[in-house]
């Protein structure tokens, strides 16, 4: 049996829409894979934060360079 224009447009349009929601789907996957990853590697990175010494070098630094 032969199959109309129609039915091969709906078939066309069923197969767009199941791609591109299956692309999308992996999309979402991968990035919030790459998220995580970046959120473990930056609290790695990060470590308990700046000294005291170090905020204070920092803060004569700004305030020297603001007299200027």
């Amino acid at each position: 049996m032969e199959t109309s224009l129609l039915d091969q447009g709906v078939t066309l349009m069923i197969v767009g829409m199941g791609t591109v929601f299956v692309f999308l789907a992996m999309l979402v996957l991968a990035m919030l894979t790459m998220s995580a990853i970046a959120i473990r590697f930056s609290s790695e990175a990060s470590g308990d934060g700046a000294s005291d010494e170090e905020v204070a070098a920092i803060s004569a630094a700004i305030a020297q360079h603001r007299k200027r």
